[in-house]
């Protein structure tokens, strides 16, 4: 009996959120490395898109310049990555906003918070929206057990993976938008994986903590404010992009065939300390 346990994607075409840089584009990488067709949204970073596109090979990867702050630019973009490589088989919500500053709830301006719900939950609802009216519009796929796949052969039409935050369950002080945002499509996914597992889509989610990203960075910039969030993880460090994208690839492949309605918490035990 073979031992190898591959994570193979080859035939499937991915649309991956904020694909440019961070946890995003370790995405990217990872969902191409595993054989993949990806499609990725950026916003400014036009300069390090066209970098990955290259670096992953313009047969394989394709970027669009895309803000998402509504359902209506979700649907947009949906459309725009169906036409470049056909389909889409797997859905990862990655893009989203952490404003830096602490906001007290009585001080939070009403523009803020609408433009937090705006990137971080509008447009996700349009992602999720779209993209399985589009999954939903063909045949299932039979996806069969190779080496090492603990699961017998299955018809599938998806996966989507929201990515969520370590927020969306504890609650974030002075962060109440992007928590509440956070909560919400840990709530999403609870509700999807039920609707839409009679179709054949698993629905997930992957909860990150801290994570060494450029969002992350004027929180992790002050040695205090470093030391404090450092406190705050049992492992003693923050994660890497890396391992954020190797969560989100297993919960796409046959290896997670049981596995819907799941939070996927990667956070160096955050969530249970805070």
């Amino acid at each position: 009996m073979s031992s190898s346990f591959k994570l193979d994607l080859t035939g499937r075409t991915a649309l991956i959120t904020g694909g440019s840089r961070g946890i995003g584009a370790a995405c990217v990488r990872s969902f191409v490395a595993a054989g993949a067709r990806v499609v990725f949204n950026y916003q400014k970073s036009k300069e390090q898109a066209d970098s990955l596109v290259k670096e992953c090979g313009a047969e394989n990867c394709h970027a669009i310049q895309a803000e998402l702050d509504s359902a209506a630019s979700a649907d947009k973009l949906v459309t725009e990555a169906v036409a470049k490589f056909g389909r889409i088989d797997i859905l990862i919500a990655n893009h989203g906003i952490w404003p830096p500053h602490d906001a007290p709830i009585d001080q939070m301006t009403e523009e803020q918070w609408r433009r937090t719900l705006a990137i971080n939950l509008d447009s996700v609802f349009g992602l999720v929206k779209y993209t399985v009216a589009k999954m939903k519009s063909r045949s299932p796929h039979t996806a069969a057990a190779g080496a090492g796949t603990p699961v017998e052969s299955r018809a599938i039409r998806g996966h989507i993976v929201l990515i969520s935050s370590t927020a969306g369950q504890r609650g974030e002080a002075f962060h109440a938008d992007y928590a509440a945002t956070k909560g919400a499509v840990i709530s999403m996914v609870k509700g999807l994986s039920t609707e839409l597992a009679p179709d054949g889509i698993y629905v997930n989610c992957v909860a990150p903590g801290w994570v060494s990203t450029d969002m992350a960075a004027p929180a992790l910039a002050s040695g205090d404010g470093r030391a404090k969030i450092f406190r705050t993880i049992p492992l003693g460090r923050v994660g890497k992009p890396e391992e954020i994208a190797a969560s989100a690839l297993f919960l796409c492949t046959p290896h997670a065939g049981f596995i819907t309605g799941e939070i996927m918490n990667v956070n160096g035990g955050a969530v249970l300390v805070g």
